[in-house]
């Protein structure tokens, strides 16, 4: 007779420990090397700190309650930036202090205006240069920032079509990329800041040519391509003409997806790719690569890189993790060869008690290879396991993936006795073109199926009990978890809708402003609401709720500029109207995706007893 192996008795984990803020996080270097700031919880919200290094006491230097800092950054020796939105709107301000938190100001705050950074002139201490779309809500307008004085120069005015902006190392506006037509993608270019741009290339928006960082003389640039070419490379080339000069890194499997840049030795450093588990790095630089074998062997067992340097670039953060916790900071002097720790981001969490994330693959019905993350709980393999509950995650997106590394979900409900299943389904980054291209207009179509694929997969390897099959996931993985419970109603007991889409007609009505410029592009991505409008109405679960049987449990948030909240309200209504059960929590203070710690507690409260319910 077959056994059934439950997760064997481990250490229950209390629910707060997996979702409190960290106790310390974001760490930067000041660029004289003197001082570490990073952010840590004060009134439940993340706020800057500051620290010199080699001293224990540390300063706080804002003093937010209201909502988290959303990041940040050193302006000069002795004041530093910071981004903050209101409620969840994604309109970000920009804010400046001193380090001993004095002439504390908003440098953006407008109205309605999302503030992004074009270039942070790391060799400037008083001028950064941001985007604005302030004069228009679809695009963003370039501007140098004095710091000083608050006073904004615009540098060009957007003519209604550029996506983004990009810098040479002098700080000059020299190149930009525009959407044209709705589906096809321009390159502008300019030798001075006095001429104007020109198109120097025009693809499709299938085909990406990625300016990243200009050489040394500002002459050309290295770029990232997929022309010619299924996965993206790193390229030399000539930003005049885009002609490609040389291959300089490509990988058979995955996409490069950065590279690492030495602004004061002017050299390029390494080059990385995200693989099935952990990061390939290619190196360029001797000194880079032989720093990273000092360090290996001190680091043994966690995943590690440079997180920041000063601009020395002698002392540097080390940020090192793996599957099974948050990760550490830690300080290290090149010349003297110190690597001492300085922070770790959950003390709380025990490594010995977490779950491993197991990479595994698996083939759909058309011949499609699969990339996808196994968790079990704690003590279990998956050489013994047998009929576990699983919970099914897909990621949000669609135009992302899933890596290996440490996922607070995972931990917390693989602590709770659940498998927990997550893959890159086609669509998926990272993984080149085709494999991209192949879930173009594929919501709740092939792009599901590949879920149920998985589903199927865990079932034939006798891992899942498929009585015992739930689904959860966040934005395009709140679509597919309501696609799951309404086009295949029988393979889950259970579903949690975080965020999520439900009618794509009605969603594409509500997108922010400025994805509008981009909206021919999701037409051909998700769809057309005219000329697929029948598919469409066909792959919008709230139009189909008849259908659903399963208890679902859907969170939103009420300032959600993605993911607008009639999405939710109306997945809700038709559910009800049918006396299907399901949960609805709404958070006014919340947008895509829930940030302030109480609402991330209630959120994980609540699932957890939906699923021990259902499960």
């Amino acid at each position: 007779m077959e056994t059934t192996h439950e997760a064997p008795r481990r250490r229950r984990i209390p629910m707060e420990d997996f979702f409190r803020n960290s106790e310390r996080t974001g760490y930067q270097l000041s660029p004289d090397g003197q001082f570490f700031s990073y952010f840590a919880p004060w009134h439940d919200r993340q706020n800057l700190f500051v620290q010199r290094i080699g001293e224990p006491e540390a300063r706080r230097i804002t003093a937010e309650t209201e909502r988290s800092l959303a990041g940040s950054l050193w302006a000069g020796p002795r004041r530093i930036l910071y981004m903050k939105d209101t409620a969840g709107d994604e309109n970000y301000k920009l804010f400046g202090v001193n380090l001993d938190g004095s002439d504390q100001r908003a440098y953006t705050d407008f109205e309605g205006v999302r503030t992004q950074l074009i270039d942070s002139l790391e060799h400037v201490d008083d001028a950064v240069i941001v985007g604005l779309n302030r004069r228009n809500p679809e695009v963003f307008d370039p501007y140098r920032l004095d710091l000083t004085t608050g006073e904004l120069t615009q540098l060009a005015e957007n003519p209604g079509n550029v996506q983004g902006w990009m810098t040479d190392h002098e700080g000059r506006l020299r190149a930009a990329t525009a959407i044209v037509d709705g589906v096809n993608t321009q390159l502008l270019y300019r030798e001075r800041e006095d001429e104007p741009f020109r198109v120097v290339l025009t693809t499709n928006f299938k085909e990406t040519v990625h300016f990243v960082e200009f050489t040394p003389d500002n002459r050309l640039v290295y770029a990232l391509t997929n022309l010619g070419r299924d996965k993206l490379a790193l390229v030399l080339m000539d930003p005049a003409t885009c002609r490609e000069l040389e291959v300089l890194y490509e990988h058979p499997d995955y996409d490069v997806c950065s590279l690492s840049y030495s602004e004061r030795r002017g050299r390029l450093l390494s080059a990385c790719c995200v693989a099935h588990k952990g990061v390939i790095r290619h190196y360029f630089d001797a000194e880079e690569e032989a720093i990273r074998a000092r360090l290996t062997p001190r680091l043994a067992g966690y995943d590690f890189g440079t997180a920041d340097w000063d601009r020395s670039e002698r002392k540097r953060l080390i940020y090192a993790a793996n599957d099974r916790t948050r990760g550490y900071y830690y300080f290290y002097d090149v010349d003297a060869d110190r690597l001492e720790r300085v922070a770790e981001l959950a003390p709380w969490l025990d490594e010995e008690d977490m779950a491993a994330m197991l990479p595994v693959s698996y083939t759909t019905r058309d011949g499609l290879h699969i990339e996808a993350y196994l968790t079990l709980p704690a003590g279990l393999t998956i050489e013994t396991v047998r009929s576990l509950p699983v919970i099914v995650h897909p990621h949000g997106g669609p135009w992302t993936r899933d890596t290996w590394g440490y996922n607070a979900e995972c931990q917390f409900l693989a602590n709770r006795g659940y498998a927990v299943f997550q893959m890159n389904f086609r669509a998926s980054t990272g993984f080149g073109r085709r494999f991209n291209e192949a879930g173009f207009k594929q919501w709740g179509r092939a792009m599901q199926d590949d879920i149920t694929d998985g589903v199927r997969w865990l079932v034939e390897q006798g891992i899942a009990d498929p009585a015992r099959v739930a689904i959860y996931g966040a934005s395009y993985g709140g679509y597919a978890t309501l696609a799951g419970v309404t086009f295949t109603p029988d393979l889950y007991a259970c579903a949690v809708d975080y965020v999520g889409v439900s009618n794509l007609l009605t969603f594409m009505e509500t997108v922010p402003p400025y994805w509008k410029p981009m909206l021919d592009m999701m037409h051909e991505m998700v769809g057309d609401p005219v000329a697929d409008h029948d598919m469409m109405v066909a792959c919008s679960p709230a139009l189909h709720a008849d259908r659903i049987k399963a208890p679902l449990l859907i969170a939103q948030g009420a300032n959600d500029p993605r993911v607008n909240k009639a999405e939710s309200d109306q997945m809700v209504e038709a559910l009800r109207r049918r006396g299907v059960e399901v949960e609805y929590m709404v958070k006014d203070n919340e947008g895509h995706g829930f940030s302030n710690q109480e609402n991330r507690y209630d959120f994980y409260r609540v699932m957890e007893c939906f699923f021990a319910k259902h499960l």
